[in-house]
């Protein structure tokens, strides 16, 4: 397997605004909120018989129009997403490696892309229920090498640049599963989930967005920790985007011990309300109080009973500025449907400074 070229590591890149789009939701962008993205990501396609498909997408001859609209924005179709399978599948084997590869630049082609955007949630695990193989560890490097050179073929063809990125989890499971110091080769960024921290798996409470660990954390997982796990394992920060959460995880029967924070709930944290759902009738209202967690930087509410945890403008803020600090790669937030007030990226544009300085009225970006 030959070395690719490695895309952007020795060379000034503008910190990235990336927001994933439900392809539902594409008519719905606003204009005010596309002149503070650098990037989407639609999601989400599938992987089916070792190639991209997308028959069940709609809206998508809304593209040519973002394009055109707004030419600085680099659009990316996401394939894959949370219990998304055929993965491990198209991956072991070179002509599965192969066909997917090909699949993206078909998808590229069609819809007039500028790349694609892998949410391989799990290699080497098959939490979802999807098929897995401790081979997916090599095996998604080699499916990310195919999927390089068939870009940088093209590339050099046309004049064109194509992105090719990954949603990573953020935590040890993720290290184990990669090749992240071999795979960041062929990558033009990394965006970490650092959201759903905690969550879904666990009935202690505590924060699922937070960009420190605080004391009493049992669970020890930040944005901070995040960003030294990757960093440590072989991918250069300017590579690493962190994620932002547009949406809360909600825990019931929690003690009225420390606010609700770092208990023993009588249910997991499932997915709790959207934050323009939290903006609307939950933040200081109804029962709740929100409170600030000065060590984490995060918000959280509690009632007596429930407790919900969540992202708002004060720790997207902060956020940023950790970015900017760390000169990190950007800011990446799940999902745009979910903010309806807008707070939550004017937040993130105004940390990152691209208000100021919009993606659209310059040339297209190369990353």
């Amino acid at each position: 397997m030959q070395q690719s070229r490695i895309p952007d590591s020795n060379k000034k890149t503008a910190v990235r605004t990336v927001g994933y789009v439900g392809h539902h939701d594409l008519p719905n962008l606003k204009t005010e909120d596309l002149l503070k993205l650098t990037h989407i990501n639609i999601a989400f396609g599938h992987v089916k018989d070792d190639a991209i498909a997308t028959e069940h997408l709609e809206n998508m001859h809304e593209i040519a129009r973002l394009k055109q609209e707004h030419p600085g924005v680099r659009i990316l179709l996401s394939v894959g997403g949370w219990s998304a399978g055929g993965f491990s599948e198209a991956a072991s084997s070179e002509s599965g490696r192969r066909k997917m590869a090909e699949s993206s630049l078909a998808v590229i082609d069609q819809y007039g892309l500028d790349g694609i955007d892998l949410d391989w949630e799990y290699p080497c695990y098959g939490e979802a229920g999807i098929g897995s193989s401790p081979d997916d560890r090599e095996n998604f490097t080699l499916l990310l090498w195919e999927i390089r050179e068939l870009m940088d073929a093209r590339s050099v063809s046309d004049g064109k640049t194509y992105l090719l990125t990954i949603a990573a989890g953020a935590d040890q499971y993720y290290i184990d599963g990669t090749e992240m110091d071999k795979v960041q080769q062929y990558l033009d960024y990394v965006q970490l989930m650092t959201y759903d921290m905690r969550g879904g798996f666990q009935i202690l409470t505590g924060h699922h967005t937070n960009l420190y660990t605080p004391t009493g954390d049992l669970f020890r997982i930040s944005v901070e920790a995040s960003v030294k796990l990757f960093a440590n394992a072989g991918v250069p920060k300017s590579k690493i985007v962190v994620g932002a959460a547009f949406y809360s995880r909600m825990w019931k029967g929690v003690p009225n011990i420390n606010n609700g924070l770092h208990q023993m709930a009588a249910t997991s944290g499932g997915y709790g309300p959207e934050y323009s759902e939290l903006f609307e009738s939950y933040i200081d209202q109804n029962g709740f109080r929100k409170y600030w967690d000065e060590q984490a930087q995060a918000p959280y509410l509690y009632d007596g009973d429930t407790f919900i945890t969540y992202d708002d403008p004060q720790s997207i803020a902060s956020k940023c500025r950790y970015v900017k600090n760390e000169q990190l790669g950007g800011v990446m937030f799940w999902e745009y449907r979910c903010d309806t007030t807008g707070q939550l990226l004017e937040a993130i544009a105004a940390g990152l400074e691209q208000s100021e300085h919009s993606p659209n009225q310059a040339s297209p970006a190369t990353s």
